[in-house]
């Protein structure tokens, strides 16, 4: 295993140390947690918004921390949910009084850690309600999920949910747009490489030179074939045509689209592939309203990406538009 760290088993906490330092006018960490906060947290009058789960996925989910979108991020170990208390002292790190919502990707672990800290919050008082981002067309059930998994479609509810709260919205309000993303948004991977978990320290499954996967998960499960590697085009074809089987979009809507890198895929092919999901969607006379191409929701160093679609009204494409500072999502 090659990788530029320190103690295998502290590279969370080293991270985090790294993240603080990289941005300690906007960024603060609860001492004795894993949890990342905006500075002015507690300081706006707002509804709270927090995201989590295993870390491995950067800049998922603390980079995402900034005015316009998350105000919290709790941070588990490599590919491992946070635990209840870390969640829990996350949520009480950002209730200003307006109440928290969290955003949770539907891994089992995640699902049941996050509700059982709203369970503790709601019982001091706390308001506290949540949306589970399922957009991963590939499989309906994983080694990791009941249900579809929650991958980088993800973002978008971070972008869409955190607008809302900074124009004032309720916490009634919110869960009702996060719902709505999550209802009109859809992804799908593949991989050609795999990704090494600093503990554990041998990589979490093995490719062939000559094979890629088509729909793997974000943590390493199977998805629906392993097969020969082919063309950027076939692979661009594969991924959005199984969304656009889900989708159903007709001629003339709009969507926002997502080409996500998985950590070790050169921006150069992520563009190739864009290439093609752009000449899929104009074919079929659906028109791109914005497109962002980048590392979103990665695996370690997982070779590979993902291709998400939002579909877009009004509403949502106002909150697109809206300003965020996050660090790794900035909006101006």
């Amino acid at each position: 295993m090659k990788k530029i760290i320190n103690d295998p088993h502290q590279v969370v906490q080293d991270m985090i140390s790294g993240m603080i330092q990289a941005a300690p006018d906007q960024l603060k960490h609860i001492e004795g947690t894993t949890v990342i906060t905006r500075k002015d947290a507690q300081v706006v009058k707002k509804v709270g918004l927090l995201s989590g789960g295993g870390s491995g996925h950067e800049p998922a989910h603390a980079g995402y921390i900034g005015k316009g979108m998350l105000d919290a991020a709790v941070l588990g170990e490599v590919f491992t949910s946070p635990s209840v208390d870390q969640v829990y002292k996350a949520i009480k790190a950002v209730d200003s009084g307006e109440g928290v919502f969290q955003i949770i990707k539907n891994y089992t672990g995640d699902v049941l850690n996050f509700e059982m800290a709203r369970e503790l919050a709601e019982a001091e008082g706390i308001k506290v309600a949540q949306v589970v981002v399922n957009d991963d067309v590939a499989v309906e059930d994983s080694s990791f999920t009941t249900g579809r998994r929650g991958i980088a479609g993800t973002v978008f509810v971070h972008k869409i949910a955190g607008a809302k709260a900074d124009l004032g919205a309720s916490l009634e309000e919110i869960k009702k747009v996060a719902e709505k993303t999550v209802a009109n948004v859809r992804s799908m991977g593949m991989a050609i490489s795999s990704c090494t978990i600093p503990a554990a320290g041998e990589p979490s499954f093995t490719l062939e030179e000559s094979e890629m996967e088509v729909g793997i998960g974000i943590h390493g499960e199977p998805g629906i074939e392993r097969k020969n590697i082919t063309t950027a085009d076939q692979i661009a074809t594969e991924l959005t045509e199984k969304i656009l089987e889900d989708m159903k979009l007709t001629e003339n809507d709009e969507v926002a689209v997502m080409i996500n890198g998985l950590g070790a895929t050169p921006l150069m092919e992520l563009y190739i592939v864009n290439k093609k999901v752009q000449e899929i969607l104009q074919n079929k006379g659906v028109k791109v309203y914005r497109t962002f191409v980048g590392e979103y929701m990665t695996a370690l160093e997982m070779g590979g990406c993902s291709v998400t679609l939002l579909k877009l009204d009004d509403e949502l494409k106002k909150l697109l538009d809206h300003p965020s500072d996050a660090a790794n999502f900035l909006v101006k």
